[in-house]
């Protein structure tokens, strides 16, 4: 069974009937989702996305900022890229820094840290892609804590990746910012239901 693709109006829900059941939803996705994280040296941590994240977030949205039935479509567009179409995985990438001078400072270091962005598995490497709905790298270098990768997958990467005797590993390659994570076998395993 292949993973729906794209949130529609239909799937939305009125904040009430939202409401009646958030606890529970929140719940059972928060443990969902720690097979869909992974952190990258000390300040990078990966989530990655898939329908069901992406209709929690919209369903948050909505609840917290009471927008009607205006904000939905915007919620949609803004929300629907980040879920995987069957031959790609989708992540959002944190630079997750406590201290607002050492997070301005390392920031400022990382330009361009988004291009630098793999995921390997034996031969195969997959480059991320940025979403480019903004320029996430100011023109001074700084780039942005929040970054929206996708990792085109061609059938091969797909057929290795499922392949649990070869390792895979997500690196950043960044001059400033050089750090690798082998990816477990519960996250491979998890993120491999987002391929068709």
């Amino acid at each position: 069974m292949t993973a729906p693709k794209q949130i529609t109006r239909d799937d939305i829900m009125s904040v009430a009937d939202y409401a009646r059941i958030r606890k529970e939803k929140r719940a059972a996705l928060v443990e969902k989702k720690k097979a869909r994280r992974l952190e990258v040296g000390p300040y990078a941590t990966f989530y990655f996305e898939n329908f069901d994240t992406m209709w929690l977030q919209i369903h948050e949205m909505l609840y917290i900022e009471k927008g009607g039935e205006e904000q939905i479509a915007d919620e949609l567009a803004a929300y629907n890229p980040l879920i995987p179409q069957g031959n790609e995985l989708v992540a959002t990438m944190m630079i997750e820094i406590n201290d607002e001078a050492r997070r301005r400072r390392i920031l400022g270091k990382l330009g361009g840290v988004e291009e630098t962005i793999t995921i390997t598995v034996g031969d195969h490497v997959v480059k991320a892609r940025a979403e480019e709905d903004v320029d996430r790298t100011t023109a001074a270098g700084k780039t942005s804590s929040v970054h929206f990768l996708h990792f085109p997958f061609t059938p091969e990467d797909i057929a290795a990746f499922r392949d649990m005797s070869q390792q895979a590993v997500l690196g950043i390659g960044h001059e400033g910012y050089q750090h690798m994570a082998a990816i477990p076998p519960a996250t491979r395993e998890a993120l491999a239901a987002d391929f068709d």
